[in-house]
């Protein structure tokens, strides 16, 4: 039997080996040595699947697998098994359409009108901040712009982008997305698309820069986002609604749409991507919307990997020209100091705090996918020499690589980072008060808030109402968390609450939970950060000796192991909603389920918590 570790080998060597082997059979297959337009493409995937194998051992990024094979099978760095690049060109460019839909559908309008004034105010200025310094670190290091060429403003606007693609995968592995600094990253990268929109529309008047045409491109653009918008309003739902339950239907109905907006922009003298984009977004907000994006996404995915494969087969031979490596270094380090200079000052004047602020800034520390795609068009445009296109990409491959691992340990980074910002005089929220906290002491610490203790909090409330003896539990409570939101919210509601981290123990000694009667800890050790409810016990048990201890397992091996180390009570979410489950069933049963779905109802809507 062979053994996993050698099947981890094997796999990507065996795939190498047909890489390197089958384009020559190719290639003697289709006469005089030419490589036909299906040849082209099978090389192009065979090669995307090797150098993926290699990205998913690696824990890399599979755009840059795709891009690497690219390199690896063109003709100006690799081993030339295509030499037309032009082979795939045009079919790879039906996955930057269906890319740009995708993008489109994942931009919810109704969204982006509930969001705070954190959101507003970061995801409209970062970009045009970091345009700004682009243009002029960019101009110190020798780059210009006019007479036909923009590569001072293409690297600017380039690094002003983020990549959705890795942010939201490396987020979603930390359980990180709902977190106030997930949803502010989200946020920003979303205002991010719109500002693509934007340079998407006004790219293709770049060569004829006059303020008449621009403005024209401006009012073509909004008249076809209009017409696409009375459409899908009055005339799609109803077509939608008709093929709803044949799902083949509703995939060729929504990339016809797609195709149909993106023949109106060429019509009106717009892109394509732009019209793809406009698609999108008209129907991202129809019921059928993640439907769609199921089905489509194994599409796109086809596509977009030949689309960056023909991106890398684009990347010149840095070797004659060591000015490019040198210039995407620098274009990196500026990349991801300028995240810095953009988001942490807003959101710290927004009162976000040092760690929440921070974090947003090391999540959007890296180049997007998008920009690869405007500076590719700007390529084919002629506004931009291939060095250019080279720079971006290889600034896209600098920046993936280490943004994984500053997401990866950002907790770290950000802690290291928050002592040096407080040394130069940006002092954390609550530091002010942190002298008066021990002289308010309370009987229930609750460290943490989540969702539980939302609901916890929110049983208390009630309990208060109800109490005739005009006992507050409330004024008994402390809630000590590192979210400011949080820590809005509840200071309104009028609940103590603190300002700090909970992983250390310094936090539980200035916040005085020494004089605690309990102490309640709600998150499971999957959402933690920095800790886990194990080493909590540990520092509840040196900072309040006397208090009650109540923390959370997730499996019922942790529980018992809680337990034994001085836990009195272990919350086991999953045991208490199958205990509560069962009782439902049983109510089903036996009594009519109308009513009872109806009081539970009434229950849910009757509830206001600070967690929705």
């Amino acid at each position: 039997m062979i053994k996993p570790k050698r099947i981890k080998i094997l796999i990507p060597s065996t795939l190498f080996f047909l890489l390197m082997y089958v384009p020559g059979v190719f290639a003697s297959e289709g006469g005089s040595g030419s490589v036909s337009l299906l040849t082209s493409i099978g090389i192009a995937i065979l090669a995307a699947t090797v150098m993926a194998f290699i990205a998913h051992f690696l824990k890399q990024p599979l755009l840059l697998a795709y891009i690497a094979a690219g390199v690896i099978i063109g003709p100006r760095i690799g081993f030339g098994f295509i030499q037309n690049e032009h082979d795939i060109e045009t079919i790879s460019h039906i996955g930057l359409i269906l890319l740009l839909f995708m993008i489109g559908l994942e931009i919810n309008v109704k969204e982006l009108k509930a969001v705070g004034r954190s959101l507003l105010l970061s995801g409209t200025l970062q970009f045009i901040i970091c345009v700004l310094l682009g243009l002029g670190f960019f101009f110190l290091i020798g780059f210009t712009m006019g007479g036909g060429n923009y590569n001072l403003l293409y690297l600017a606007v380039c690094c002003g982008l983020s990549s959705t693609a890795i942010v939201v995968k490396l987020l979603y592995s930390k359980f990180e997305l709902d977190t106030l600094a997930g949803r502010l990253t989200l946020g920003i990268l979303v205002f991010q698309d719109i500002w693509a929109i934007f340079t998407l529309s006004i790219q293709a008047n770049l060569a004829k820069p006059d303020i008449i045409l621009i403005l024209l491109s401006f009012v073509k653009g909004l008249l076809v986002v209009l017409i696409s918008l009375l459409v899908s309003k009055y005339i799609l739902p109803r077509l939608f609604r008709a093929v709803a339950k044949t799902p083949e239907i509703v995939l060729i109905a929504s990339l016809g749409w797609c195709f149909l907006i993106c023949g109106l922009a060429g019509v009106f003298g717009l892109s394509l991507e732009m019209g793809a984009l406009i698609a999108g977004v008209a129907i991202s907000t129809f019921p059928y919307n993640h439907d769609v994006i199921a089905k489509v996404i194994n599409i796109r995915d086809f596509f977009v990997t030949l689309f960056f494969v023909a991106l890398g087969m684009q990347v010149s031979n840095p070797s004659g020209n060591l000015n490019v490596l040198l210039f995407s270094g620098a274009a990196s380090v500026f990349l991801i100091a300028s995240r810095f200079l953009s988001v942490y000052p807003v959101l710290y004047l927004l009162k976000n705090g040092n760690r929440v602020s921070l974090l947003t800034s090391i999540n959007l520390a890296q180049i997007s996918e998008f920009s690869l795609v405007i500076a590719a068009l700007g390529l084919a445009a002629g506004h931009i020499t291939p060095d250019i296109l080279t720079i971006i990409i290889f600034t896209f491959v600098i920046t993936s690589v280490t943004s994984t691992y500053l997401i990866k340990y950002s907790n770290s980074v950000q802690k290291f980072l928050s002592r040096i910002v407080q040394k130069i005089g940006f002092k954390d929220l609550g530091a002010e008060d942190n002298k008066t906290r021990d002289s308010d002491s309370r009987d229930i610490a609750i460290l943490g808030f989540f969702t539980v203790a939302s609901s916890l909090i929110n049983e208390m409330e009630s309990y208060d109402a109800d109490n005739e003896d005009g006992i507050c539990i409330l004024d008994r409570v402390m809630v000590i968390d590192f979210n400011p939101d949080v820590h809005r919210r509840l200071t309104d509601r009028g609940i103590k609450a603190y300002y700090g981290d909970i992983s250390h123990s310094n936090t539980l000694l200035h916040a005085g939970i020494e004089h605690a009667k309990i102490v309640i800890c709600t998150i499971p050790d999957s959402t933690l950060v920095g800790t886990t409810n194990l080493k909590l016990l540990s520092s509840i048990s040196s900072a309040a000796p006397h208090a009650k201890i109540f923390v959370t397992a997730e499996s019922t091996d942790m529980a018992i192991e809680l337990y034994e180390k001085g836990a009195h009570y272990v919350l086991v979410p999953r045991v208490l909603s199958a205990v509560n489950l069962m009782e439902v069933l049983k109510s089903f049963l036996n009594h009519d389920p109308e009513d009872f779905m109806r009081d539970e109802l009434e229950m849910l809507k009757g509830r206001n918590e600070i967690i929705k």
